[in-house]
């Protein structure tokens, strides 16, 4: 079980975006509707078949390998806890327009109506903010009731929809995390590194000027009567606001080079380090993704090999490759599924 590199993987969707993703891995521009890479997947789209997986050089899915040796993979606490199934989802995603307002399904949620264990928490790590004013939109500013969003979205009183929502700045290294159930839309230009639960359930409040049927496609199947009872409606207060993002400079550091850059509201879904060794970052074993963001430097892992990191790379390290330590003049985001200890 050794540490590997991963290729791109960028299912196409139905926002534009991604050339910034082309260019922090060094590639040619692709289309402009390849907006995400999708890191170490075991998620398909939805209502796809295998669309979105990730593809090992052997040719097995990922999916298929961890389903085969769990305990190497993902390692023996969380395949008790969460079975053959690393429990997270990273992308690199590129807004090359404002993303609709729309949003997640809780796990409540989705066991109730879609048959799911997970809903869709998500979590942004910023790499890149281009643009005079890049905003991300998290969040109504105020109580909104059922009655009232009901006829924004069948009118698509878009204006007034992203009106409502906190606008929030950003800028490179800050992290914001997603809960479930809050409308939200990435602003154009804002590039990040997203962790999220293994779902790709999305409601759309928002679809005129996007290539999608929302009336359609926008409400997961449920018809809208039902799909909109997942939004939170409940204003947001600005403190709480605030508690949802943290810039670098304020996470914690946990380990010497190594901060915890999320809340800790975020621990039962996903986990995100930053590392910037000094002069080494030491890495208990865990099944990890690993996004270069800049500089070089090296990998080392207990049982895996030592492997030199530059950036743009992204890594898939299993549990099996042991311990880890990571030096050199790099800047790294550690992505890590929920701990099994968690709640």
């Amino acid at each position: 079980m050794i540490p590997l590199p991963l290729g791109a993987n960028r299912p196409a969707r139905f926002y534009r975006g991604g050339a910034a993703i082309d260019r922090f891995r060094g590639a040619p521009v692709r289309s402009e509707r390849a907006p995400e890479d999708w890191v170490a997947s075991t998620t398909t789209l939805w209502n796809e078949a295998d669309a979105g997986l990730t593809r090992l050089a052997d040719g097995r899915t990922l999916r298929d390998a961890v389903a085969a040796d769990p305990e190497a993979w993902v390692g023996r606490a969380h395949a008790a806890r969460f079975g053959a199934d690393p429990a997270l989802l990273v992308k690199l995603l590129d807004a090359g327009e404002r993303l609709p307002v729309h949003c997640h399904p809780d796990r409540a949620f989705s066991r109730r109506h879609l048959d799911c264990p997970y809903g869709k928490t998500e979590a942004w790590v910023v790499v890149e903010a281009r643009g005079d004013e890049p905003t991300v939109h998290l969040g109504f500013r105020f109580d909104v009731d059922a009655e009232t969003l009901a006829g924004w979205v069948a009118a698509q009183e878009t204006g007034t929809l992203l009106g409502a929502l906190h606008a929030v700045r950003v800028g490179p290294g800050d992290a914001v995390l997603v809960p479930a159930g809050l409308p939200h839309a990435i602003g154009e230009g804002v590039f990040v590194v997203e962790l999220q639960e293994p779902t790709d359930l999305s409601v759309l409040l928002e679809w005129e000027g996007y290539a999608v049927d929302g009336p359609a496609d926008g409400h997961l199947g449920l018809g809208y009567d039902v799909a909109l009872a997942c939004v939170d409606r409940s204003g947001l207060a600005a403190e709480a606001l605030e508690r949802l993002r943290r810039a670098e400079a304020a996470a914690p550091e946990v380990r010497p080079g190594v901060r915890a850059l999320l809340p800790p509201e975020a621990d039962p879904f996903f986990r995100a380090e930053r590392l910037r060794p000094r002069p080494e970052a030491t890495l208990e074993a865990a099944f990890s993704v690993l996004v270069v963001l800049g500089g070089e430097g090296r990998l080392r892992t207990e049982r895996g090999g030592s492997h030199a990191l530059r950036r743009g790379e992204t890594w898939l390290v299993p549990y099996g490759a042991g311990r880890a330590h990571v030096d050199g003049d790099v800047d790294v985001v550690r992505c890590l599924p929920p701990s099994p200890e968690g709640p």
